[in-house]
This record gives C-alpha cells, sequence and structure tokens, in this order.
C-alpha cells in the first residue's frame, strides 16, 4: 500500500481540528529534471515543510498546519531552458503539487527562484488550496554554481503559504555530468562559521591569558627563594 507523503498523525489531527505545530525535521529528497537528452539538468537536495492555512469543512473555520513532503512518494519533474528551469514535485496522487521556478538575470549571472505554486485536495479541506506568486527572489546562486543552504529557511510565498527548506542544495543550470558543481554557501551558513570562528578565537586567548598569567606567578614564586 502507497505511504500518504503527508504525515498521517498531522492529518488525523487536521481532521480533529487541532494545528500539527511540531511535525519533526522532514527527510531530504533528492529530485532531478532531465533534458531532453536524458541528462540532468536540474538537481535538488532539500528537505520540504509546508506551513498552511486553509479552510476546514468540518470546523468551519480556517486552520493552521505544519506538514512534511514525504520524499519517498514524491514525484519530481519539470523542464530546463536557457533562462528558466522549473521543478515539479507531485505527491499523493497529484493531491499535493509544488513547483519551483528558477529564472537567470542575465545580467548579473544570477539565479534564483523566482516562483513558487502550490495546489493540493486534502481530507478536510473545503475546497481545494491553491497558491502562487511569481515575484520571489529566494535561493539566489551564481550560474555554473549550485546553492548550499544547511540552515533551514522559510520561503514566504503569500500569507496562506510558507516553506521550510533543510539542507538545501540545488543547482538548476550548468551541469556537468549529473553532478553538483562547487557550492556557494548561503549567507545563513557564513554567518555560522564566523561566530564559530569568533569564538574559537575567543576561546584560545582566554587560554593565552590564563597560560601568561601562570608563567608569571611561577616567575614570582621562585625569584622569592634566597640562594644559600
Amino acid at each position: 500500500m502507497t505511504r500518504n507523503p503527508l504525515d498521517t498523525v498531522a492529518l488525523h489531527q487536521i481532521l480533529a481540528g487541532c494545528p500539527h505545530k511540531n511535525p519533526g525535521k522532514p527527510v531530504m529528497g533528492r529530485y532531478q529534471v532531465n533534458d531532453t537528452r536524458g541528462c540532468a539538468c536540474l538537481l535538488a537536495n532539500m528537505g520540504l515543510q509546508l506551513n498552511i492555512s486553509f479552510s476546514s469543512a468540518s470546523l468551519n473555520k480556517t486552520v493552521q498546519d505544519v506538514v512534511n513532503l514525504d520524499p519517498n512518494v514524491t514525484m519530481s519533474s519539470g523542464s530546463c531552458g536557457a533562462d528558466n528551469a522549473i521543478l515539479r514535485l507531485s505527491a499523493n496522487d497529484n493531491k499535493t503539487n509544488l513547483t519551483f521556478t528558477f529564472t537567470v538575470n542575465t545580467t548579473s549571472n544570477k539565479y534564483h527562484v523566482s516562483e513558487i505554486s502550490l495546489s493540493a485536495a486534502w481530507p478536510d479541506m473545503k475546497e481545494p488550496f491553491s497558491a502562487h506568486n511569481a515575484t520571489l527572489n529566494h535561493l539566489c546562486g551564481t550560474v555554473g554554481y549550485s546553492y548550499m543552504c544547511r540552515k533551514e529557511q522559510t520561503l514566504s510565498v503569500v500569507p496562506e503559504l510558507a516553506i521550510n527548506t533543510f539542507e538545501v542544495q540545488v543547482q538548476p543550470f550548468n551541469l556537468t555530468q549529473d553532478q553538483f558543481a562547487t557550492a556557494e554557501e548561503c549567507q545563513l551558513d557564513k554567518d555560522d562559521m564566523l561566530i564559530a570562528i569568533v569564538v574559537g578565537a575567543a576561546l584560545a586567548g582566554l587560554v593565552v591569558i590564563v597560560l601568561v598569567a601562570y608563567l608569571i606567578g611561577r616567575r614570582k614564586s621562585h625569584s622569592g627563594y634566597q640562594t644559600i
């Protein structure tokens, strides 16, 4: 029997009218889009979590939920062009369809997620959910490099939808032999590295101060003895 890509407990809680705020960290998915030759033209490794508000049929009001996308039962498809690339993720017999559109800025030679859309038809939804935004600027990278961000990020789409991403590495253009190119790290990861360096330098400085104080103390104690 095919497993539901949306956490079963979460869906039961939706039906009961209970928001499922903490489904845990999602499993990382590995998604690929091939060109007409069968070669990879887009690669994406990431865990995805949907933050969604929808109208509940049983409660007759809007409910909020956080749901993980299960990559084990999610199909990837899409297309690649010179200036744009599309990644479509379909799950639960097409009851969940999430689409990312990457666009290249030819002036800056940078790419970014310019458009995200989601359609969903889940249990207890009064009507199918649909969200779309074509004016985004997420996951920005340089053409010829992959974009990497280990830290959790929240991609705002519309007031009713945001997407949490985990352990992202993505490259929509200029792939070679179906492999990621050199990764450019996101600012969040760089900030973490900077903090680690600062903390390490501070600890090293403290060790030096303690060592110097110890040596000075020993020297003073030895100078206090008289030669017989």
